[in-house]
């Protein structure tokens, strides 16, 4: 029985396996699990990097990319060519993948598409039509590209790169040099009011079912320091960092009630932030003077 891959979010995606590093060596071996590799937009125009397996349609692995982090390359030491290995400019992790397609005619267009991808969200992939093409191979979710000539998508893309606004020369400092545990500790103690809007991020398991009583609140705060002094928080930190010098993250800034502007640079991203905070200050102090 076939399961549907995509919806009308997917952006791109080819049938590929899973692969799994054999435990203390450097040997990667194949599962033999037929998945696929799915790229979608979700609601905050976030990319998630999906594998699915193409049997049950489980979603077994969701990764959420920002743009320029991550890249898809081909392990050089793998003996049949086909084992890639997704990396990450902003950490160390790495996941593994082999292609299955049928046919290897396709493989570099399907990896030339992919990165291209990653690096810039709003590329509208070109494929080449050739070949026949299988519809859980490849697939562009655009209908936009219905009928259009390349040079038309070369002029789409020439639009978005000039309203996307590229990296701002105002960013001497980054996101990591702000949101550092120094800086944000004493926050936490100086407006402890601010604190029951963080924890709704932490993991639902250690969220009390009602308003937390004084020592529930003293362990979920210490949960939250623990947090911003992990490595996978300063990652993060790094990775949003990196998105907004792309200057493309104007649909997500949105989802966040913040002008598509922020979204084109760090210093504009935290002087938005700055102005919401002044206006929302602004609007409680008129509502105590009234």
């Amino acid at each position: 029985m076939s399961v549907p891959l995509t919806d009308s979010r997917t952006m791109m995606a080819f049938k590929a396996g899973r692969a799994f590093r054999r435990p203390g060596t450097n040997f990667v071996d194949a599962s033999p699990v037929k998945g696929a590799i799915v790229l979608s937009k979700d609601e905050s125009y976030l990319v998630h990097f999906m594998w699915k397996d193409r049997t049950t349609g489980e979603v077994a692995e969701d990764l959420i990319l920002f743009p320029g982090d991550a890249k898809f390359e081909k392990v050089s030491q793998s003996s049949w060519g086909r084992t890639y290995v997704l990396k990450f400019e902003s950490s160390d992790q790495k996941h593994f993948f082999w292609l299955q397609d049928s046919s290897t005619s396709r493989d570099e267009e399907f990896v030339r598409h992919l990165n291209r991808v990653l690096e810039d969200p709003e590329i509208i992939p070109v494929w080449d039509v050739s070949e026949p093409q299988a519809s859980t191979s490849a697939t562009a979710s655009s209908s936009t590209t219905a009928g259009a000539t390349p040079e038309q998508l070369a002029q789409i893309r020439a639009l978005v790169g000039s309203m996307t606004g590229g990296t701002s020369e105002e960013d001497q400092f980054s996101l990591t040099d702000v949101l550092t545990p120094q800086n944000l500790l004493p926050l936490f103690h100086s407006h402890p009011d601010l604190l029951p809007s963080l924890f709704p991020h932490l993991p639902s398991e250690f969220l009390p079912s009602s308003d937390p009583t004084p020592h529930q609140m003293a362990e979920l705060t210490e949960m939250l320091q623990r947090t911003i002094n992990s490595p996978p928080f300063r990652a993060s930190v790094a990775q949003l960092d990196r998105a907004l010098r792309t200057g493309a993250l104007g649909g997500f800034v949105r989802s966040l009630g913040l002008p598509e502007s922020a979204g084109t640079g760090v210093g504009a991203f935290l002087a938005a932030i700055a102005e919401q905070a002044r206006q929302e200050g602004g609007t409680e102090e008129q509502m105590d003077e009234d």
